[in-house]
């Protein structure tokens, strides 16, 4: 079974809000602060473990306890949920997964017996796959055996998940909404192979495409290729995407580096893409003359012309 396809009979079986203590798996950015603040709003007492040099150390001061840990020490997660009486986590914030190829990576890691158990054909033997799909649902298996049940971070926090329509004052072009609909089809194919969420796009010629490196990187090459820039960016879910791990984000960050590359429009898709502080987002858009929008099936879209 896969991630994207587990259920958790005993997750389902209780709603989100149900849920008083809530263990919280944090990396990089933004978004862990945002739902660890959320859970507390809600009256839940956050159990939250950092990933080492990824996630924010403000995180000690919204939760009720905050532990650092190494990406390759799932046992002693798995004890630390234990020990606080967590059933319940979900997992935010991006992990830099280029960080995995790096010489002896896992080695300085120093892994722990359940981590090396779990995942000595993935790294050493070689005899499985490091896709991302694969190592979430390794994770997964080694939460649920230890009776730790995984939910999506949304569950929490629904309204950072955004609406399909026109965020911003400026519309995309008749020719930038033919190279949303065309990117849309490029970025599902590649979700499908588990190769990444983004493309960017100009007169439906593919520039670039996000790959290990990560959305930010794939959208600063663009512009190094496309010195007159005016491109498009499309990001998207995976078909199979399991909403508890890697849900596409965007924030201010994704725009400032979209103006430093000359990318003029960025389409994500609704109700599957997290948009963090969605006002100083729309803010910043609209003072750079960016197109922002998120639109539904097949990157088709209605956008009012700018005001």
């Amino acid at each position: 079974m896969t991630a994207g396809q587990h259920s958790s009979t005993k997750a389902t079986s209780r709603g989100a809000s149900a849920i008083r203590r809530v263990g919280l798996f944090a990396g990089w950015g933004r978004y862990p602060i945002l739902v660890a603040k959320t859970l507390r709003q809600q009256g839940c007492e956050v159990y939250c473990l950092g990933v080492l040099n990824h996630a924010d150390a403000q995180l000690a001061e919204i939760c009720s306890d905050f532990r650092w840990l190494g990406l390759a020490r799932f046992g002693s997660a798995c004890r630390y949920m234990k020990r606080h009486g967590v059933e319940y986590a979900t997992m935010a914030g991006k992990v830099f997964k280029h960080l995995l190829f790096q010489p002896f990576f896992i080695l300085r890691q120093m892994p722990d017996l359940k981590t090396s158990r779990k995942f000595v054909h993935h790294f050493f033997t070689r005899r499985k796959d490091c896709q991302d799909d694969t190592l979430l649902a390794a994770a997964v298996e080694i939460f649920e055996s230890e009776g730790i049940h995984l939910r999506p971070a949304t569950d929490f926090a629904p309204e950072l998940l955004v609406k399909e329509g026109l965020l911003t004052r400026r519309a995309p072009t008749p020719a930038q909404q033919r190279d949303i609909q065309f990117g849309w089809r490029v970025a599902k194919e590649i979700g499908r192979w588990d190769i990444g969420q983004s493309v960017a796009v100009k007169t439906q010629t593919v520039l670039a495409v996000e790959a290990v490196e990560g959305t930010d990187r794939c959208i600063t090459r663009a512009g190094e290729l496309c010195r007159s820039g005016g491109f498009t960016i499309i990001k998207v879910a995976k078909p199979q995407q399991d909403m508890r791990f890697d849900v596409p984000t965007i924030g201010v960050q994704t725009l400032e580096v979209m103006v430093a590359a000359g990318a003029q429009v960025l389409a994500v898709e609704a109700g599957r893409t997290i948009i963090l502080d969605e006002q100083e987002v729309v803010a910043y858009a609209n003072r750079h003359r960016l197109s922002v929008l998120a639109v539904g099936g097949g990157g088709a879209a209605s956008a009012r012309p700018e005001s």
